[in-house]
């Protein structure tokens, strides 16, 4: 199972295997970091490019204020702190 960076399945998002390879894949660049007029995720940028950490999960301020700025709009207050929660989870598990 792939798992950006951000703790986020790869394979939960609509655009993964129609023109998105994944986080790790694209450096940081899924096609909605275009779409969002970003260059690279911010997670990416700070977890992989500026602290040279595996993953968010390695970092000692995970969840930062990133995963609380950074919420999918179409979810509630309680689906956001749960996905946050969720992803956190992955990242501790996973390596």
């Amino acid at each position: 199972m792939n798992i950006s960076c951000c703790g986020t399945f790869c394979e939960k998002c609509t655009a993964y295997h129609k023109g998105c390879a994944g986080c790790s894949e694209t450096e940081g660049k899924p096609g909605w970091v275009i779409d969002m007029g970003l260059k690279q995720c911010n997670f990416f940028t700070c977890c992989i490019n500026e602290k040279k950490l595996e993953h968010c999960g390695k970092c000692s301020e995970v969840p930062c204020k990133m995963f609380y700025d950074y919420v999918d709009p179409s979810l509630t207050k309680e689906a956001a702190a749960k996905d946050i929660a969720d992803r956190v989870l992955h990242l501790n598990n996973c390596c």
